[in-house]
């Protein structure tokens, strides 16, 4: 990403850094700057709701497991999730976002709309649209992300690499929801070499099209026995069948199979998986450190 680190703020609870709260480090931060700022988030629990709404911030913890940053609020609105990242040329490293509203109504961890976005080594947790991946290219590399149903949704371009993907429904909540609304649109979520797990038996689907251009590839991915032999849901609407584009690439496990697909989705061979396996699907190779 451009610029050099010119600022580094460290933010504590305990009032031994530069600030006790995130958002009060994010609003130190000089508007418009060229360069690069790096705030580090001592291990603690940090019930505040963040918005990213300046470019070229990177938030790094010492672990996912050290530093969790949660809320408590149904989505209602853009300002409801518990991290909304609107900004670009974000990084965000080791760290938990959380939402613990419940399994009652929506409520999302992280809100993605912001371009040139990465995650490294995060967890996203929820229930009900845990990770809104919304508008812009993003990068998530080593990340756990949990829910019950279309805990990954949005209509942003997304590369899901070496991921945890757990489902929490009984059931037969989606793992995704991508949007796609437009056939023109280059938006759609890739995930490669990732993991995909849940607490019961066919109790999860891979995803049903939020929009009609809805556009989800898994790749390289080990399935659990979670994932339904169907894969796949319209949603009600079939006239999506025709244009969403759902598509399995050589990944394994018991939830891997393919014989029991719905018939609208794909096989994918090597020349059609090619496109989504790499970081070119999002441009990454320009923008990604």
């Amino acid at each position: 990403m451009p610029g050099s680190v010119s600022n580094l703020l460290t933010v504590d609870q305990n009032g031994k850094g530069d600030h006790r709260t995130i958002q009060d480090a994010i609003n130190a931060v000089p508007a418009n700057s060229s360069a690069a700022t790096v705030i580090r988030i001592r291990p603690g629990v940090y019930r505040e709701k963040i918005v990213v709404n300046k470019p070229r911030i990177t938030l790094t913890g010492a672990s996912a497991r050290a530093t969790v940053i949660t809320w408590n609020e149904q989505w209602l609105s853009a300002d409801s999730p518990t991290v909304s990242v609107v900004a670009s040329d974000f990084v965000a490293k080791r760290l938990t976002f959380q939402n613990t509203f419940g399994d009652s109504k929506a409520a999302v961890a992280v809100s993605v709309a912001g371009d040139r976005a990465a995650f490294y080594g995060c967890s996203f947790v929820s229930f009900q649209d845990t990770l809104l991946d919304d508008a812009g290219r993003h990068y998530y590399r080593g990340c756990y992300v949990e829910g019950g149903t279309d805990f990954i949704f949005g209509n942003g371009q997304a590369l899901f690499d070496k991921c945890h993907l757990h489902s929490t429904s009984r059931v037969g909540g989606a793992f995704t929801a991508q949007q796609g609304l437009s056939e023109s649109q280059e938006t759609g979520y890739s995930f490669v070499g990732c993991k995909l797990t849940g607490v019961g038996v066919a109790t999860a689907i891979l995803g049903r099209p939020w929009g009609p251009y809805s556009r989800v590839v898994f790749a390289l991915s080990y399935m659990s026995s979670a994932v339904s032999p169907r894969g796949w849901d319209d949603w009600g609407e079939s006239d999506r069948q025709r244009t969403a584009f759902y598509g399995q690439y050589q990944c394994y496990g018991e939830g891997s199979r393919t014989d029991r697909r719905v018939a609208w989705s794909r096989n994918l061979s090597q020349a059609e998986a090619a496109p989504f396996i790499t970081k070119a699907w999002i441009g990454g190779q320009e923008w990604l450190q």
